[in-house]
């Protein structure tokens, strides 16, 4: 364990967190009766985020997990990491910085509205990482507040993978909720693609990632937290426009999606891709944006 006083503290681990025991965790504190504790977050949501920073030395790939995600989100099978790769490799860490007792915002309920990679170089299955993460940026939204969780991959201390995820809290505001009329909805581009998702793209995906949250595989678990029905994993979606986009890819850029609305399993999406490298997912029958996103 090491401190700085600018960066806080650096926690080493030895092993990445058990992301299923976790979530456990996370659940059992929200029932009835149950003392807050890690996962459930704190009565005081102004409260700051904690200034932990987790690494992770020494992490390789297993082949067979990369094969099978790859499969999953619509990869060709080859030992160059995709750039969303990398993320469920440090989302084990932070799945233990948001279930901490001092993490102001209860795990279960938080919707991940964005994520940024950039994708420095090409990184191979044979390479040995080193992760970073922490949480930063609390901030104020419209709904609520949001934050990031800011993860780094690098090789024999050079960085070569970057991730922002950003999160949102809802909360009750005094202030109106915005509302849109049908007439301001812009059509949406012809589709370039439409692909079925089933809700075996959920459970696939939360074996592959080691995100379980319920609102993926459980009908009960999504209704309980306010869906009708399972979600797809936000960063499924963007690694199926990114498989789809494979084979044109530059060697290294930066790739963000705004997730706006969640697709449902099972579903249907329309995809687009323009050659200026941006690319969207939307509902064929409403036109309504799942993602949108840009490549650069």
């Amino acid at each position: 364990m090491m401190s700085n006083p600018d960066q806080g503290e650096r926690v080493e681990l030895s092993s990445a967190p058990a992301t299923g025991a976790l979530y456990r965790r996370a659940v059992t504190a929200l029932l009835p009766g149950r003392r807050r504790s890690a996962g459930a977050g704190r009565p005081d949501v102004e409260a700051p985020l904690p200034r932990t920073e987790l690494l992770l030395h020494g992490v390789t790939v297993d082949r067979e997990h990369l094969a099978a995600y790859d499969r999953v989100c619509g990869f060709r099978l080859t030992d160059a990491l995709p750039a969303t790769y990398p993320h469920v490799l440090a989302f084990p860490l932070a799945m233990r910085l948001m279930t901490a007792p001092d993490f102001p915002f209860p795990l279960l309920g938080l919707v991940h509205v964005a994520n940024r990679i950039s994708l420095l170089r090409p990184v191979d299955a044979g390479e040995t990482l080193d992760l970073a993460v922490r949480t930063a940026d609390a901030r104020p939204h419209a709904r609520g507040r949001q934050f990031d969780v800011l993860a780094t991959a690098s090789v024999n201390g050079e960085p070569v993978w970057h991730d922002v995820s950003t999160y949102l809290r809802k909360e009750p505001t005094p202030t109106a909720v915005e509302r849109h009329e049908p007439g301001d909805r812009p059509t949406p581009p012809a589709a370039t693609g439409q692909w079925r998702v089933t809700p075996q793209v959920g459970t696939d995906y939360a074996r592959v990632s080691g995100d379980r949250n319920p609102i993926h595989t459980s009908r009960l678990g999504a209704r309980l937290l306010g869906y009708p029905r399972p979600i797809a994993h936000g960063m499924w979606s963007k690694a199926r426009c990114l498989a789809a986009l494979e084979g044109r890819l530059p060697e290294a850029f930066t790739v963000e999606v705004s997730f706006k609305r969640p697709i449902r399993l099972p579903g249907a999406v329309n995809f687009h891709a323009t050659p200026a490298w941006d690319f969207a997912l939307h509902d064929p029958d409403s036109g309504a944006p799942h993602l949108v996103g840009s490549l650069s």
